[in-house]
């Protein structure tokens, strides 16, 4: 890999914040789930891992996320599928009894231009990325509230965080149906964020800008793709999917307990509009 496109991080120690917690990720097998998966761990909550393909990959979180002194579990489910995500929290609580944090990731892209986009392109991609993140969101609230707050565990009695875009505010052409589930998942967050603040429940958004996964590797994978990249991005680099993770981390943990109904940007200033840093 040339040097131009090699400005990953170094390796860093993460906090112990979440001992004790148990954490769901869904989409946890790669990418961004993948990298919150792990940083949960890390941070010292036990995880259950969701995939819908890819049972090795999924494995692989759960033996990583164990070595370093978690629980985990890999759980297969769609989460556009109701039964499904049922089935899947029932797994979960005879696995660890009950869940603190749901991380609502799994998302996937189906692009077309919006003349020539199908109907099942548009339902495809809204039915996980947005009516998945509602129905987990809903599993996971059903179980907060029967559980309330357990102080020696968390002052909240629950927390989800929406993995967002930053589409969910900036449109994207040829990517409508994207785009669509990303600002409605930013509308359902804070709806959801108001409804449950009095319960002691707390419900965010991450939204990640450019992230190094292999989704979108040919975004960044030459030196012409990444220089192309970063005339989009202030900051000069592309974001990690650890990047994401550590984010997750603080989030969930009580050191942002007065954090509600926020969408968190992490996007190296993706949303500055950096085509007008020198007057446009």
């Amino acid at each position: 890999m040339s040097d131009a496109i090699d400005d990953r991080l170094p390796t860093q120690t993460l906090p112990v914040l979440l001992k004790g917690q148990r954490a769901l990720v869904t989409g946890a097998n790669s990418g961004i789930g993948k990298a919150v998966a792990i940083a949960l761990g890390q941070a010292g909550a036990d995880v259950a891992v969701n995939y819908v393909t890819g049972d090795t990959e999924a494995q692989a979180v759960v033996n990583t996320i164990v070595a370093g002194g978690s629980r985990a579990i890999a759980i297969k489910a769609d989460v556009s599928s109701e039964a499904e995500v049922q089935a899947m929290f029932q797994q979960m609580m005879r696995a660890f009894g009950t869940i603190d944090i749901l991380v609502n990731n799994a998302g996937l892209q189906r692009d077309a231009p919006f003349d020539q986009m199908t109907l099942a392109q548009w339902n495809f991609v809204l039915g996980v990325n947005l009516t998945g993140q509602f129905l987990c969101a809903r599993e996971a609230l059903r179980e907060f509230k029967r559980r309330g707050v357990v102080k020696s565990v968390s002052v909240a009695a629950g927390k989800i965080i929406c993995i967002s875009s930053v589409h969910e505010v900036i449109p994207w052409s040829t990517h409508a149906n994207y785009a669509a589930s990303k600002g409605g998942i930013m509308m359902m967050m804070k709806s959801l964020a108001q409804e449950v603040a009095p319960l002691r429940v707390r419900v965010n958004s991450i939204c990640p800008g450019a992230i190094r996964t292999p989704i979108n590797a040919t975004a960044w994978n030459t030196p012409a793709a990444y220089a192309s990249l970063l005339r989009l991005i202030p900051y000069q680099r592309i974001g990690e999917p650890e990047d994401i993770g550590r984010v997750a981390i603080v989030l969930a943990s009580d050191l942002c307990d007065y954090i509600t109904g926020a969408s968190i940007f992490v996007d190296g200033g993706m949303t500055l509009y950096p085509e007008f840093s020198t007057g446009g």
